[in-house]
């Protein structure tokens, strides 16, 4: 397939066609199974994170360095001029005369697109507030491709901050390309915004709510978990919901042998540590798997060729 996404922004999920995601798969694949050379040597890339993360930012810069590449940028807003009160459109242009690519997280909603407009270079969005986490959406579906050995017709519960939880937003609307039967189990206050709800009644996708997960656990192929998010919640409110949805070793009877456990991590509480020892638990590989993703999709955007 020919590379339709080089030299582009990654924003949004749906900024992708099912085609284009199946081409970063099938790039994923090909790089676990065979790692290029430093086929990114001579490209800069700048890590923008005005949020904290380990897993996105670890593992972009280790894919950058890996194939090759080099890496600056900032893990602390507080380092950057922001601190003074400069914008981020301001900086985007800026830091756009010294990179060739832009990997930004940020605590607001829509930053991501914000800094596209801005930038003359390839902005690719690491998690923007609530809003959307696309390639940790690529990871996901890599993941369970992997491990359940396809996309279609697989059954997948949602489980956590569903209202908040950016990597679920994206993951679900990614679902509707592959005749996936959604379940979502969460507090009432955090259940999936309604546009979201909206855009799968509109593309055909099944889905239902659920009060536990006892009763859809033989149903399901993959149970993917999400904390609750404390840093977009108030305290009191926090308190009350954190310990709403724990998995625990037990409630795992009555699952498909096959069933895979998933978490974007970290998971604060939401998986017990006694599931780390179970066949099901997948959680760990999936962190280790952004790095084949993340790989994949910088070498489709910064190269022309696939």
């Amino acid at each position: 397939m020919k590379n339709t996404i080089a030299h582009k922004s990654l924003i949004s999920i749906s900024d992708l066609s099912k085609e284009e995601i199946e081409m970063i798969l099938h790039k994923s694949m090909q790089i676990k199974k065979h790692p290029p050379g430093e086929i990114l040597k001579g490209l800069i890339l700048a890590t923008c994170f005005f949020e904290p993360s380990t897993r996105t930012r670890l593992s972009f810069e280790s894919a950058m360095l890996r194939l090759g590449g080099q890496i600056i940028g900032f893990s602390d807003a507080g380092s950057t001029s922001a601190k003074k009160g400069e914008s981020l459109q301001d900086a985007m242009k800026v830091i756009s005369g010294y990179a060739d690519a832009i990997v930004l997280r940020h605590p607001l909603d829509g930053a991501a697109r914000v800094a596209h407009e801005a930038a003359c270079i390839p902005v690719i969005n690491a998690g923007d507030g609530a809003n959307q986490h696309p390639t940790q959406t690529l990871v996901d579906l890599f993941t369970i491709q992997e491990c359940q050995g396809k996309l279609n017709g697989l059954s997948i519960a949602f489980v956590g901050d569903l209202k908040y939880g950016r990597t679920v937003h994206s993951l679900a609307s990614a679902c509707s390309f592959f005749d996936m039967r959604l379940y979502f189990i969460s507090p009432e206050q955090l259940t999936l915004p309604e546009y979201i709800l909206h855009d799968l009644r509109k593309k055909g996708v099944k889905f239902s709510f659920h009060q536990t997960i006892e009763e859809i656990m033989g149903k399901i192929d993959i149970l993917y978990m999400t904390r609750i998010q404390k840093e977009r919640l108030a305290e009191g409110e926090y308190e009350q919901l954190k310990a709403y949805y724990i998995l625990k070793k037990n409630m795992l009877e009555g699952a498909k042998s096959t069933m895979k456990i998933m978490h974007p991590l970290p998971r604060i509480g939401a998986i017990d540590y006694d599931v780390d020892s179970t066949s099901n638990a997948y959680y760990f590989q999936q962190a280790h798997n952004g790095i084949f993703v993340r790989k994949a999709l910088l070498s489709l955007i910064l190269k022309e060729a696939s």
